[in-house]
């Protein structure tokens, strides 16, 4: 089920100038040429008998567009943290239907959004609550869009500004503004304009509270305010038309509407929602006008509404930078790319003990591997050197989170080549406890090495009441009698 290696010279362009939710981004990459039976079978293997996805042709202002619609099978779906969905995705690594790189992307994309809604409700992220079918419908957009964008083989994303709606609506905690506090979260450091262009005359505008939360059920405890399908309106005017491309710039010509003295509206409601934002974030490492591209395929992704003269649309373009001629990695059997992208900085006043969670978050958002070595800095200061490997075309976004945990002012990067053994999980059960095992092979298939997840034999260890050494003994022992993993 494997599609092309992400590359150096495969980029993707978000045009999010009317909005961004997460089933229409998922539709513009299954316009764009991914299989969207592919992504079935990746979520099926994760949540199996829970989803499915259904694909139709619709119009939307005049334009044809591909809508997915999610079908939730399930009649009382769990309620899920982000702790729970993590643990979920890692123990999926497992799986030879769900690849390496769609794991990491989705990782990346609900860590970023557990962090926005924990912020906003003052609790940890884990903590975070997605819940029933909210839970299934942001698995659903999250794994889809991500294994989407791994199928077309993209490494490096670009993303316009992000049209975030105006006005207030209503929403499980009652009466909120646009954007709504986890989107206008998700949306710091990226440009983001609001307002709207007004019906034509003779058109009633929508109720200023169309985008009611559909979390009619209250809960104290925080969840993603997430819409299954909240986009009511397309087209978003600034107060300068300069910032948006010439086709989202307002006007009698071109939509048959009129613009609000000032450019913004109240009332158009919300255009961008939690999980779109979270996974424009997560893709997209630069933002701003369409970089020079030779575009292969473009993708047009439907909302629910369709107002006439305005798409209701995500685009993408997907293509070559102009000017790249660099070859496309080689991956193992687990996706794991032979290229990678070696950041570095020296730091020298941070807390030792907040070390460890540095180096988890960066795992957690994607790294292929973080680690850190001790040094000596000029006039005999201690220090440590942060370093973390991380695929092509996540490097921005890697540095700054580097950056962000670390509070250093620069980071260092570059390309390196590798050798490395193929690798695959299977699972042991020791004492009822479930532990990964990752075998490596040589480049004949034959296996070299079985090693026990340390972070399952922790767990493990915890629950069963015993010390971590005699867990991993009893797991090396359980790895030692598998029979080899299917090839």
């Amino acid at each position: 089920m494997e599609s092309p290696s992400p590359s150096p010279s495969r980029l993707a362009y978000i045009d999010a100038t009317a909005g961004v939710a997460g089933d229409m981004l998922l539709a513009a990459l299954i316009d764009a040429g991914a299989d969207l039976d592919g992504v079935q079978r990746v979520l099926d293997a994760l949540v199996p008998d829970s989803v499915r996805f259904v694909r139709s042709a619709v119009d939307r202002g005049g334009q044809r567009a591909v809508k997915i619609d999610v079908e939730v099978l399930v009649e009382d779906p769990p309620h899920r943290t982000w702790a729970s969905i993590r643990e979920l995705l890692e123990r999926s690594r497992g799986n030879a239907d769900i690849p390496g790189r769609t794991i990491d992307l989705a990782l990346a994309v609900f860590g970023r959004l557990a962090d926005a809604e924990g912020t906003t409700h003052g609790v940890p992220a884990d903590e975070v609550h997605f819940h029933e079918v909210g839970a299934l419908d942001s698995l659903a957009d999250v794994i889809g869009a991500c294994d989407a964008w791994r199928q077309l083989g993209i490494s490096q994303g670009a993303a316009s500004v992000i049209a975030v709606g105006s006005g207030r609506i209503r929403a499980a905690h009652g009466d909120i503004p646009v954007p709504v506090p986890a989107v206008a979260r998700l949306a710091l450091g990226w440009p983001t304009v609001a307002g709207e262009l007004l019906p034509p005359r003779g058109h009633a505008p929508a109720h200023p509270h169309d985008h009611a939360h559909a979390h009619a059920h209250a809960h104290t405890h925080p969840h993603p305010h997430e819409h299954p399908h909240p986009h009511d309106h397309a087209v978003e005017v600034p107060d300068s038309d300069a910032t948006l491309p010439a086709h989202a710039q307002g006007g009698p010509h071109e939509h048959g509407g009129r613009r609000v003295p000032g450019g913004v509206a109240p009332g158009i409601g919300e255009l961008a929602t939690p999980t779109g934002v979270a996974l424009l974030r997560g893709l997209a490492s630069t933002a701003g006008p369409q970089p020079s591209l030779v575009t292969e395929a473009l993708g047009v992704g439907a909302g629910t509404k369709d107002t006439p003269g305005r798409p209701n649309v995500v685009r993408v373009l997907v293509g070559r930078p102009l000017g790249a001629a660099q070859p496309a990695p080689t991956t193992d059997a687990h996706d794991t790319p032979t290229t990678a992208v070696q950041l570095e900085a020296n730091v020298d006043d941070l807390d030792p003990r907040l070390w460890p969670r540095v180096i988890d978050d960066l795992l957690d958002q994607g790294a292929l591997d973080a680690w850190h070595t001790p040094i000596t800095m000029k006039r005999g200061r201690p220090a440590v050197t942060i370093h973390a490997l991380v695929r092509e075309g996540a490097e921005a976004e890697m540095s700054a989170l580097l950056m962000d945990r670390t509070g250093s002012l620069g980071v260092r990067r570059h390309r390196v080549e590798r050798t490395i053994r193929t690798r695959e999980f299977t699972e042991v059960e020791v004492r009822g406890q479930r532990i990964a095992v990752k075998v490596a092979r040589d480049a004949d298939g034959a296996v070299m090495r079985r090693e026990p997840e340390f972070r399952d034999v922790a767990a493990a260890a915890r629950t069963l009441g015993v010390s971590e050494r005699a867990m991993l003994d009893l797991a090396k022992e359980s790895a030692t009698g598998l029979t080899d993993p299917p090839r």
